[in-house]
């Protein structure tokens, strides 16, 4: 007797999402930060679960820069670190407790921009457990490794935001 045709869901055959990390995820019972990442921008939000969907409770994005002042390139670190303060600061008191990272299947890297929209997060007052050891350094979240007048800039963007 020939073995019954299983069938995948689309998300996984598309290779979108690994149900056996998300089930973890949310067995825990906490908040998800859910950071993906694009060439030209990042994208970070505040996720809870809900039996009939994820409820989203704040989303920011790097395009969102453009209207405090960021000039720069929307797709390095200080703009991740940037959008990780701005989420912060929309999610306010949303975020009861620890919030565990989700960055999905995208590929990471110790010191990259997902975690530098992470460092953004707990800067800006969210508890999100995640190592101190995959940070990046002070220097490459102001940007003074690119350009002095980045570091500038990013200070000004950085009290917009705090207001």
């Amino acid at each position: 007797m020939p073995k019954p045709l299983v069938i995948q869901y689309r998300r996984k055959r598309a290779g979108l999402t690994d149900y056996r990390k998300r089930l973890v995820m949310l067995k825990s019972g906490l908040a998800r930060l859910v950071v993906r990442g694009s060439n030209r921008g990042i994208q970070v939000q505040l996720v809870r679960y809900a039996a009939d969907g994820d409820v989203v409770l704040a989303t920011a994005r790097a395009t969102d820069l453009k209207k405090l002042g960021w000039s720069g390139a929307l797709g390095n670190t200080p703009a991740a670190y940037l959008t990780g303060l701005l989420l912060a600061h929309k999610a306010g008191t949303k975020a009861n407790g620890d919030v565990i990272l989700d960055i999905g299947l995208q590929s990471h890297h110790k010191g990259g921009r997902l975690y530098a929209a992470v460092k953004g997060a707990i800067d800006g007052g969210l508890a999100v457990r995640v190592g101190e050891d995959v940070m990046p350094s002070e220097e490459r979240l102001s940007g003074s490794h690119i350009d002095e007048g980045l570091a500038k800039q990013l200070e000004a963007v950085k009290q917009k935001i705090r207001k």
